[in-house]
């Protein structure tokens, strides 16, 4: 899972032997260094390590040198490319056409040669070829000895970059189904033709039952069971909340609550296990159960016939997806609550382009201001005057998604595993109560977790939809968590389940459908459950989604931030059509 796809660098140059290509070799290789540094210096792969790039052994002037770097680059696992020039160059004999590969070219605005025309050349030879690529010109005119990159250009490597490495990341990866569907909820129906055509992966499956056999036959590790036992007790069972969703008769004894706490830390040992492998496991004597099953993301069914009997699954989610556990910081493990895959891919996206650690949560309501005055006889103000929607789930959340970890100026933030200090991951253990599970829907017992997000968070709310006919869709919401007054928070949230994270988000309006109020977002959101990540992302998503020949459906990111391949201009001028139309023509990458 460590080894992570390298970007290709390809310098591309004018074949003109006897004095044009001499004079361009020094500049055209200089502008390929100097993206290879951008991207190194400022993106990271989910282990915390930068971006690697790749550049060419040498400028690529003609056809075989086109081979050569493939080649080259084929060897060096590399899994997508940005070609860069100032000059004319023979677009066809240079041009990257490996099909699977994201693309993009930066053609540099020169007036002492025709970059310019290059790109606009090449881009053309793209479409024709039906290898779409993302082309990048600078809004200025620089000067041939400048090998610097303007904002304007570097901002549009950079967002091509991170989704071309989420692409690339995906795939040959697994999404592992722990159980099957849950309480009929479609996005649990699993369909293995969109992971396979559009994303690149394949689908892993096993029954609810491996995780009994295991913890039965004592198939983890003793060991880092009785250090996560430690901890957990320390961090965890300190923070016990009183049973106050249990009436009398329903509510289980200590010595009952105590072993369900030593069965729910088995679990998330198990289920890391069966994600990922584990070395430990064969010297303990388990060969086959070492192996795992190369997941990059995975989902718990749950509910019922697990919830039913056996504690629920809300500590090992809520710690999987969190970006720390026993060992300290660590890359948070993407796993769908309900095994809703269409949320769990959306979590994936929303992580590879941030590193970060995403909420997973039920759009449960939306609340009027009118219907908040109603109900509580208070005035929602500020952000939240003009209604607020109620992200809550059965205990799941991100332990990030307290907002407990700060940044330097004291705002609340979810940050990356590798930022976290001990004082933000002892915040974020102390935001959180864990209650006793509610056992009229959990009969099994278990425990929630329970906090309240900080507000002033920017989030990004995703949801990934298959619909027939049509294939998969995505929608966004940019805005914000917020924060409204305890004495409506407390009447509100305890018509839902006051054992339950709550995160109130207002979305950001822009005066048009579905994004003129609160209410038209909540109305138009196309599944029970969203995604929610921290940062204003939705243009990073608009790219990958083009990558991946997923149209957005819904999102209010402005038209300026936009930057999808250059052949989609072709498909008419609006532009959520020409989305529509361009991934219709062109269909899944990997079919």
């Amino acid at each position: 899972m460590s080894n992570y796809p390298k970007i290709g660098i390809r310098p591309t140059i004018d074949g003109r032997q006897g004095g044009v290509r001499e004079s361009l070799e020094e500049k055209t290789m200089n502008l390929a260094k100097s993206v290879a540094k951008l991207i190194s210096e400022n993106l990271r792969n989910g282990d915390g390590s930068p971006v690697e790039c790749v550049i060419s052994d040498t400028t690529i002037g003609r056809v075989g040198e086109s081979a050569a770097c493939a080649e080259k680059f084929e060897r060096e696992g590399v899994g997508s490319t940005i070609t860069v020039t100032s000059c004319w160059c023979y677009g066809a004999e240079t041009m990257d056409m490996n099909p699977h590969w994201p693309k993009a070219v930066w053609g540099f605005n020169g007036t002492e040669r025709p970059g310019a025309v290059y790109l606009a050349a090449v881009l053309a030879a793209h479409a024709q070829k039906g290898l779409p690529a993302f082309g990048i010109y600078g809004h200025d005119v620089q000067d041939l000895e400048d090998d610097s990159i303007p904002a304007d250009v570097a901002e549009k490597i950079l967002r091509f970059a991170r989704a071309a490495q989420a692409v690339a990341t995906m795939r040959g990866k697994s999404y592992l189904s722990m159980g099957s569907a849950c309480m009929g909820i479609a996005g649990s129906i699993v369909n293995p033709d969109f992971f396979q055509e559009y994303l690149g992966m394949r689908n892993e499956s096993v029954d609810l039952t491996e995780i009994i056999r295991r913890m039965t036959e004592g198939i983890y590790d003793p060991e880092e069971f009785e250090k996560a036992m430690a901890w957990t007790r320390n961090h965890c069972m300190c923070n016990e909340g009183d049973d106050i969703a249990n009436r009398q008769g329903k509510a289980k004894t200590r010595e009952q609550k105590d072993a369900d706490w030593e069965f729910i830390v088995k679990m998330m040992i198990i289920m890391k296990d069966l994600m990922h492998g584990n070395p430990r496991l064969e010297e303990i004597g388990f060969k086959e159960e070492a192996i795992g099953h190369n997941a990059i993301a995975g989902g718990f069914q749950g509910q019922r016939q697990w919830t039913d009997f056996y504690p629920n699954g809300d500590y090992p989610e809520a710690l999987m997806n969190t970006s720390f556990d026993w060992n300290g910081p660590r890359e948070p493990i993407t796993l769908a609550t309900e095994n809703d895959a269409g949320n769990g891919v959306a979590m994936l996206f929303n992580h590879l382009l941030t590193g970060r650690a995403q909420i997973f949560s039920d759009v449960r309501t939306y609340w009027s201001p009118e219907a908040v005055k109603r109900v509580t006889g208070k005035e929602l103000t500020g952000r939240a005057a003009g209604g607020i929607i109620h992200l809550i789930n059965s205990g799941a959340t991100t332990l990030d998604g307290s907002g407990a970890a700060t940044d330097a100026e004291g705002n609340p933030v979810m940050k990356h595993f590798w930022e976290l200090t001990d004082q933000d991951i002892d915040a974020c253990l102390k935001a959180t109560t864990w209650y006793p599970a509610n056992r009229d829907y959990f009969r099994g017992g278990g425990f929630s977790s329970n906090f309240l997000s900080k507000g002033g968070m920017p989030v990004t709310m995703v949801r990934l939809n298959l619909v027939k006919g049509l294939g998969p869709v995505l929608q966004l919401a940019e805005g914000w968590t917020v924060e409204i007054d305890p004495e409506i928070n407390a009447i509100l949230d305890k018509r839902t389940d006051p054992t339950w994270p709550t995160t109130w988000f207002v979305p950001r309006l822009c005066g048009k459908a579905p994004f003129k109020d609160v209410y038209s977002v909540m109305n138009n959101w196309g599944a029970n459950h969203g995604a929610i990540s921290y940062g204003h992302i939705g243009a990073d998503l608009i790219t990958l989604c083009s990558m991946l020949r997923i149209p957005v459906c819904m999102h209010n990111v402005e038209d300026d931030r936009i930057f999808r391949p250059a052949a989609w201009n072709a498909f008419g001028m609006d532009k959520e059509g020409a989305d529509f139309r361009a991934c219709q023509n062109y269909g899944p990458i990997y079919k």
